[in-house]
C-alpha cells in the first residue's frame, strides 16, 4: 500500500549566486489520514499548513539547502510544531537563509523516516547540491526526488557547491537502480518514473560532457 500523497504548489524566487529566477515549486505531504510529513517547504506556508490539515507533523524534510525549497521552513514548522531535518553538507546553504534558525536534527544516508505506517529510505543523492537527498517508500514504488532527478534529466548543475559529475554518479548508482515502475515525484514540474528516465543516462551524460 502507498502512503498518502498530497502536492501543494507555491511560487516565488530562487536565488542563487547573484541570480534570481521566478519558480514554481512542488511541496510533497506524505503520511496518511492522522500523520505526515513535509517534504520541502517552498515560498509561503499557509497554504502547506491547509494542506497538512490538521494532522501531526513528523518532520518538515528538506531534500537540499537551496533558498527555494527552505525559505518557509521555519514559517512552517513553527505553525505545525514540528522539527526540521536535512543533511548536514548544505547546512552553509540554510545558514545563508535562516541564520538565526538552526535545522533541529541532520539527515543521514540510509536513514529511515516512519511516518502513518510508512517508511521512507534517505538517500543521499548529492550533485545538485552537497547535501541533496531522495526520499524512497519502497512498498509504494515512490520516490521523493527533490532536484536530483526531473521528468527529462538530471536536476540543473553548472552553480555553486554543484557538480554534474557527481549528479550523474547520484542518479545512475542510487537511483537508477531503483524499480522501473518506481513514480518519481519531483520538485519542480511533472512527474516521472525511473523507468522513463532510465534509458537516457548516456544522453545526459554526452549532453554534458
Amino acid at each position: 500500500m502507498a502512503p498518502r500523497v498530497d502536492k501543494v504548489i507555491t511560487s516565488g524566487i530562487f536565488s542563487i549566486d547573484g541570480e534570481d529566477h521566478e519558480v514554481d515549486n512542488n511541496i510533497w505531504i506524505v503520511g496518511d489520514d492522522e500523520e505526515c510529513i513535509v517534504v520541502d517547504a517552498a515560498h509561503d506556508h499557509e497554504p502547506i499548513v491547509e494542506g497538512v490539515d490538521g494532522r501531526r507533523v513528523v518532520a518538515v524534510v528538506c531534500t537540499h539547502g537551496h533558498n527555494d525549497h527552505i525559505n518557509a521552513a521555519p514559517a512552517l514548522a513553527d505553525a505545525v510544531g514540528a522539527p526540521i531535518w536535512m543533511h548536514p553538507a548544505d547546512t552553509m546553504l540554510w545558514d545563508d537563509v535562516h541564520p538565526d534558525r538552526p535545522v533541529d536534527a541532520p539527515l543521514r544516508d540510509d536513514q529511515v523516516i516512519e511516518v502513518g505506517g510508512h517508511r521512507l529510505k534517505v538517500i543521499h543523492t548529492p550533485g545538485h547540491s552537497p547535501g541533496g537527498v531522495s526520499l524512497h517508500d519502497a512498498r509504494g514504488h515512490l520516490l521523493f526526488g527533490g532536484d536530483t532527478l526531473f521528468n527529462g534529466g538530471p536536476g540543473a548543475t553548472g552553480r555553486s557547491f554543484s557538480s554534474f559529475a557527481t549528479i550523474i554518479d547520484s542518479i545512475r548508482d542510487r537511483l537508477l537502480p531503483l524499480p522501473d515502475e518506481t513514480v518519481v515525484h519531483t520538485g519542480h514540474g511533472d512527474d516521472t518514473t525511473i523507468g522513463d528516465e532510465a534509458p537516457h543516462l548516456d544522453e545526459w551524460i554526452a549532453r554534458g560532457s
